[in-house]
């Protein structure tokens, strides 16, 4: 079976920079044997990356939350150097959950049986796009991790696999 990895968001900004904690940090090498496992089993693997710019705060997402993060071409903005992104495409995405991402994913999925994700957070970015690409592909079989996935608080991340449980997303190792 073919499969699609994409890791959502494993920014320095959420692991140990401006949104960064302890519960993400947890998830790193979760995240670290996940990617491994689908490179050794031949599987294609995409990164997002949350992508900001210098007027954040003035956008509606910076209004709400007033936190300078991930913004393109700083340190906060790269992937963890724990993880091996190499010979993975990287898709900057401006927002929690994608359209443009489930557009790429749609042109990928027609060589998968499912799409895994894992990754932050749980309770935004992984929540708005693994139910986004449910819609896009009601058959494609979507999964989520949660032991390599993590929200912005443990209540919250509980909260948000229950909505994917609920809209038949795959929730495993819950």
């Amino acid at each position: 079976m073919k499969k699609l990895l994409i890791v959502v968001d494993m920014q320095n900004d959420f692991v140990t920079g401006s949104l960064g904690n302890v519960e993400a940090q947890k998830i790193v090498p979760y995240v670290k044997e996940k990617i491994e496992s689908h490179k050794k089993n031949g599987n294609t693997i995409l990164f997002t990356r949350d992508t900001h710019f210098e007027n954040y705060l003035s956008t509606q997402e910076g209004k709400n939350l007033p936190v300078l993060h991930c913004v393109k071409g700083t340190a906060g903005h790269e992937i963890i150097s724990e993880l091996d992104s190499t010979d993975c495409e990287i898709f900057d995405k401006p927002t929690f959950g994608s359209l443009e991402l489930a557009k790429r994913v749609t042109e990928l999925a027609k060589n998968y049986d499912e799409i895994e994700l894992c990754g932050l957070c749980t309770d935004i970015c992984v929540v708005s796009n693994s139910l986004i690409l449910k819609a896009q592909l009601p058959e494609t079989k979507v999964t989520v991790d949660a032991k390599a996935c993590a929200g912005v608080t443990i209540e919250s991340h509980n909260a948000a696999l229950t909505t994917m449980k609920m809209c038949q997303v795959n929730v495993i190792n819950a």
